[in-house]
């Protein structure tokens, strides 16, 4: 079996990140990330004045961030420098309280977005990770209580208002073998529970699969959950998302009405969906002994009631299927995991994967050299820990046609709308939807960001380039460029352009060769791309009104200045291939 180190040291494309590679190979580990390569060039914050930030990664949707400090160590030592550890306490400092005019340009924007986020109470969690390539330790254990402390200090004095819960983690080799586990089995605890089931059952079968289903007391689920905490959530990507002092929280309905009307709760829940090794029912006995168990749909259920200060009383009953899937068909216990989870944000872009035109896209890529396209279907472990090199995550394609077609500000802030709400998806989705298309649009949001992640490697700026990389660096940039860089479409080509969807580079070109042709037009806009700062600067990509107004005055400018860059716009229009 490969080990997390084998799995790590296989990604040719993390190594060009240095020690930044393995913290965001744990980030994808650990969050079920399979585009890292647009996580990076956001999140990366790591250089000379990066005051202790390594990695500043900020989910608005899913109300968490994270903050990374980096090591790796090509020797085998005992444990991590413990000080290491503690210049989380300076990175935190000039993420949350410093003053933004002090603040250096690197980290500047991560810290605006940031503290915006948490003050709006969007920012319900904060990781605080030391990540490292060695054993877990007691000195930097003690070091990250002492972070852990700081956190809360900073963010009860500086945002009274909001409840963040600060987790500063050691994330070392024992950690990471852990998450690698993880991510490949979908049961992670494998003892034997005897389940009593005074009500009895009945059993269902499949072509590969079976499955009793029962009534069972919330006392059992309970204890499980006390014993194994969030192991026994191990094939459910949501975990517990805890309980929140609010009536229309359903974690703290759960419990109220495990608590105060517990004779009502069968009827009041949907139940729990659990993965299972083994199950044998003894009727006699109104006994259910089950081997192995993984809550895959119910973890909020569970949580709830593993979370009472007592075990919830006899009338506490929860709706219960067991599923034992044979010979561990991988292909089925995915498909098992992602339809019993339809409220998952993570997982939005699945529930499309089976309409008409993700199937009919799915097959026109199959035509192009070099590009895999998953039909909206996210990717399963392998994506995430050996990354196919070829793939066009689904995710980033969402974003990718939502910003070539105007709307850069739900690209970056709604990124799983785009496939749960069915305007936004019809916009970017529909008959006139090609793989060509496509490519051509993701070419040029991938074009921007590799040239962020050079700018970004270069030493020896010049002024120009530090001037790019600065407009780079703000939260929302990409998007936000792609847009206003498809709104010049008619300059570049010297025609109109009566449909977005027409444009492509044809039936041949790859994802990586439409970079290239992509890059002249992207070298001339990101010249000019001070244009779009105003909508950057003040709160980050969030007013449609600023985006548009910015990329009126910078598709003026274009246009006035077309004339010297004609012979660039020549070539790039030779390459575009419909005509209109």
């Amino acid at each position: 079996m490969s080990t997390w180190t084998q799995a790590y040291e296989s990604r040719e494309d993390l190594k060009s990140y240095g020690d930044n590679g393995l913290a965001l190979f744990a980030l994808a580990l650990h969050f079920r990330i399979d585009d890292i390569d647009s996580v990076a060039a956001e999140s990366i914050t790591d250089g000379h004045d990066d005051k202790k930030c390594d990695l500043v990664f900020i989910n608005e949707e899913e109300e968490f961030a994270v903050l990374a400090q980096c090591y790796y160590s090509t020797k085998d030592r005992p444990e991590a420098p413990a000080n290491k550890a503690s210049d989380l306490n300076i990175a935190l400092a000039w993420l949350l309280q410093r003053d933004l005019q002090e603040v250096p340009e690197r980290i500047r924007s991560s810290a605006q977005q940031i503290r915006t986020l948490i003050s709006q109470s969007k920012i319900k969690t904060l990781y605080v990770w030391y990540v490292h390539n060695l054993p877990l330790s007691k000195n930097v254990s003690q070091e990250l209580v002492t972070v852990q402390q700081t956190a809360n200090t900073i963010l009860q004095h500086e945002f009274k208002e909001s409840k963040v819960q600060v987790h500063a983690l050691e994330v070392g080799a024992d950690r990471l073998t852990e998450w690698y586990s993880e991510s490949l089995s979908p049961i992670l605890v494998d003892e034997v529970f005897n389940i009593k089931v005074n009500d009895g059952g009945y059993e269902v079968k499949g072509g590969n699969w079976s499955a009793f289903c029962t009534t069972i007391q919330g006392k059992d689920l309970s204890r499980a959950y006390k014993k194994h905490k969030l192991k026994i959530f191990s094939a459910n990507v949501r975990d517990y998302l805890g309980s929140r002092s609010s009536d229309s929280n359903i974690n703290n309905s759960i419990r109220n009405s495990a608590e105060n009307s517990s004779s009502e709760f069968w009827a009041f829940n949907n139940g729990v969906t659990i993965l299972v090794h083994e199950y044998e029912h003894n009727s006699k006995a109104n006994n259910l002994e089950v081997r192995g168990m993984s809550i895959v749909n119910g973890a909020q259920t569970t949580g709830a009631l593993g979370s009472l200060p007592r075990l919830p009383p006899d009338e506490v009953k929860v709706q219960a299927r067991f599923i034992k899937v044979k010979d561990g068909d991988a292909d089925l216990i995915q498909n098992i995991i992602q339809y019993n989870n339809s409220q998952n944000k993570v997982e939005a872009s699945d529930f499309r994967s089976t309409d008409k035109i993700q199937k009919r896209l799915k097959i026109e890529f199959k035509s192009f050299p070099d590009a895999e396209y998953e039909g909206g279907r996210r990717g399963g472990a392998e994506s995430v820990i050996r990354r196919k090199p070829n793939l066009l995550p689904s995710y980033t394609v969402g974003q990718a046609l939502m910003s070539f077609h105007g709307e850069p500000t739900v690209a970056y802030n709604q990124r799983s709308a785009i496939w749960t709400n069915d305007s936004h998806y019809s916009k970017i989705f529909n008959d006139s939807t090609k793989a060509s298309h496509i490519i051509c649009a993701y070419s040029l949001m991938r074009c921007i960001e590799n040239k962020k992640i050079n700018l970004a490697k270069k030493d020896g700026l010049s002024k120009n380039d530090s001037a790019q990389l600065g407009y780079l660096r703000y939260r929302g940039a990409i998007p936000l460029l792609c847009s206003a860089i498809t709104e010049c479409l008619e300059s570049f080509l010297g025609r109109t352009v009566p449909n977005l969807f027409r444009v492509s580079f044809g039936q041949n070109v790859s994802p990586s060769d439409a970079e290239r042709i992509w890059a002249p037009i992207v070298d001339i806009c990101l010249a000019l791309s001070n244009q779009l700062l105003p909508a950057l600067v003040d709160g980050g990509l969030k007013s449609p009104t600023k985006v548009r107004e910015c990329i009126s005055n910078f598709s003026q400018l274009i246009a006035a200045t077309a004339q010297m860059n004609r012979p660039v716009y020549e070539g790039f229009e030779e390459k575009v291939k419909p005509s209109f």
